[in-house]
């Protein structure tokens, strides 16, 4: 057999392969899937405990949670603008960025106690001097069964002027005699009560007469001179119960221009006595 020629001593060497297998570890996408799930269930346990407290709590427990977590004014404040004095920099109707209802934002508003009255500005002494007056008027006309049974006829209203009594006619009462500036029984009753029932205000008085549209005499259409007769008459009346004449402002007769009952002109509730009480 014939040997095989020998390798020269400058012929190459044959390449050198290396073979890398990499181990990927937990199947074919990894762990990054487990990493995802992981979260879901964070976000589906946090949500069973949120729907937990819900109906495990009462309204009061539930305000209170909220309010934990809700930022406190001071941290708000810090990001609305203004300097650092009492207001911050701002007036009292410049609009905040504090958390309202809804989100929106509006106006710093005055929280007023729920017992508070006010001073004379704010409306408390007029509350007061309202509910004095209609205390004192209900007991002189609970004085008797004649003065209760017209106490119906009287109105009080509280007007931007002041506190106004309404001595109101019907087809049953009447303040003065037909076509007249002369003062009924029932009324001249009903006045006494009235002016010991206000003069211990010390406010000052304006009356205004008001008629229906029928005329006053047969042919004639005079109501404005038998307005303003009938309130001076009540002027005078309430003079009688001690009520001082530097307390009148003045007395007014408007005939029907200002009815009570606009859809009817002659109906008898328009014929009325208006005590206007001021300060």
């Amino acid at each position: 057999m014939a040997k095989a020629p020998a390798k020269g001593k400058n012929e190459p060497l044959p390449p050198i392969i290396v073979k890398k297998i990499t181990v990927v570890a937990g199947g074919h996408h990894g762990g990054a899937w487990k990493v995802a799930y992981a979260d879901f269930v964070t976000a589906m346990m946090a949500f069973f405990l949120l729907m937990w407290l819900l109906g495990a709590t009462t309204e009061k427990q539930r305000k209170g949670i909220a309010d934990y977590f809700t930022p406190t004014l001071v941290k708000v404040k810090q990001g609305s603008a203004g300097g650092h004095g009492v207001l911050g920099g701002s007036s009292l109707t410049d609009a905040d960025d504090y958390p309202n209802r809804q989100g929106q934002t509006g106006n710093k508003t005055l929280t007023v106690p729920r017992d508070a009255t006010g001073g004379a500005k704010e409306g408390g002494s007029k509350v007061k001097r309202t509910a004095a007056m209609k205390q004192r008027l209900a007991e002189k006309l609970a004085q008797s069964e004649k003065l209760r049974k017209l106490a119906r006829q009287v109105r009080m209203v509280e007007t931007s002027e002041g506190i106004r009594i309404d001595l109101v006619d019907d087809a049953e009462f009447s303040m003065f005699l037909l076509g007249t500036t002369v003062l009924t029984p029932d009324a001249a009753e009903l006045l006494r009560a009235i002016g010991q029932a206000v003069a211990p205000d010390g406010g000052q008085f304006t009356i205004r007469g008001h008629t229906d549209s029928l005329p006053w005499k047969s042919g004639v259409t005079n109501n404005w001179s038998l307005s303003a007769g009938r309130a001076e008459a009540t002027r005078q009346s309430l003079m009688r119960q001690g009520i001082a004449e530097s307390r009148f402002r003045r007395i007014e007769g408007v005939a029907d221009r200002e009815p009570l009952v606009q859809g009817n002109p002659a109906d008898p509730r328009n014929r009325r006595m208006s005590i206007l009480l001021t300060q």
